[in-house]
């Protein structure tokens, strides 16, 4: 069954990918009948049915005797729906694929054991790092209590983010600008420094795709975020906060409340600048799994220099800004060397219109500094 166990295992990976659970974890699942497939589901949205039960409710009578494949080891636990251990044993279901085994440390586990002691033949570990890797934002949200965090940056060919003039739109394509909406609604929050508020006034909202926008978070330590920009202004359409410390005037958190805008008070560091580590914790608490930091080059700088970033998202246009244009989009350090260096790893390089798009995980080879400012 080796052969038809992954075949089946990829396409419960390919359908997690789809519907907004969060602060549930994305779960496919496919009920089958050898190779054929009889049923499959994923979880849609918090509250709905888990994917276990909505393929099995799909499948019916036809379920009893069969195999399940299943991306996260069912749930053995009571939430805001029942176990989804109950409705497999329920439904008569003989055999069971994980893709990988449940990390959630705050609940009673035992899903996969409860079926073996019911006599269920259960396989753990069906293309384990695919289907954990649809889980990272959540798995760092459940196990460290702090949100997951993801960098957008867009380039040009010399690396720069402006011209001499500081004109940016539009360096990249209406192709990559498409594909970042879609990010935006892939995630709970979209997180901008305060120079980027100023410099763009930006409204950072899902536009020209289906999908919600998601909630928008401004990094300002010293809370200058203008009444008349677009993200205060729309702040009663698409929930929107701002991180700062206690240097921001309760003045201005007043005003910016009575806007529609929350205001989230953390930890000052020895800079004055909000601490990072803090803040994705804070927003973690108020169930936001994921952010897209688009922004700007200290925030994206100060998140890779903490080794706060588990994702990139770069698009690079194949235009010369040349050396008196504004420089890159990362402002930190950087590296002693090139083998220290923060990088992608297994980075996967797509074309998107005419610019060339990289993306995935951060791998960090030097220990990050324990430094988590940013303001």
């Amino acid at each position: 069954m080796g052969d038809v166990d992954a075949k089946l295992m990829a396409r419960a990976i390919e359908l997690a990918q789809g519907g907004d659970p969060s602060p549930n974890p994305h779960v496919g699942c496919v009920v089958a009948d050898g190779p054929t497939i009889l049923a499959e589901a994923f979880h849609q949205t918090a509250g709905l049915d888990h994917a276990e039960v909505a393929a099995l409710r799909a499948a019916g009578e036809s379920a009893r005797g069969k195999t399940l494949y299943v991306t996260l080891e069912p749930c053995n636990h009571e939430g805001k729906t029942p176990p989804c251990v109950d409705a497999i044993l329920s439904a008569g279901i003989k055999r069971v694929v994980i893709g990988c085994g449940d990390p959630n440390p705050t609940v009673p586990g035992g899903g996969a054991q409860r079926l073996r002691d019911a006599g269920v033949e259960v396989v753990v570990g069906v293309l384990e790092k695919d289907a954990r890797a649809v889980i990272r934002p959540w798995v760092k949200y459940i196990t460290e209590g702090a949100s997951f965090v993801a960098i957008k940056l867009g380039l040009s060919l010399d690396g720069r983010i402006a011209t001499r003039t500081g004109a940016s739109k539009w360096i990249t394509c209406p192709e990559s600008r498409t594909r970042v909406q879609a990010l935006r609604a892939r995630h709970d929050a979209v997180m901008v420094g305060i120079n980027t508020v100023l410099a763009d006034d930006p409204r950072l909202t899902v536009r020209d795709i289906p999908g919600r926008s998601p909630v928008r978070v401004i990094v300002d330590s010293k809370l200058r975020l203008p009444l008349s920009s677009q993200l205060v202004q729309g702040a009663r359409d698409v929930p929107t906060c701002v991180i700062t410390t206690a240097e921001g005037p309760r003045s201005a958190e007043e005003e910016l409340a009575e806007a529609g805008v929350s205001v989230i008070r953390v930890a000052t560091t020895a800079e004055g600048r909000c601490d990072m580590r803090v803040a994705l914790k804070e927003l973690a608490a108020r169930e936001v799994v994921s952010v897209l930091c688009e922004g700007g080059a200290e925030l994206a700088g100060s998140l890779l220099a903490t080794g706060l970033a588990g994702e990139m998202h770069v698009f690079i246009a194949p235009v010369m800004l040349g050396p008196r244009g504004r420089p890159g989009a990362v402002d930190w350090a950087g590296p002693e060397t090139p083998s220290d260096a923060p990088r992608i790893d297994p980075p996967v390089w797509e074309l998107c219109g005419n610019d060339a798009y990289v993306s995935g995980p951060i791998v960090y080879p030097k220990r990050p500094t324990r430094t988590t400012s940013h303001g």
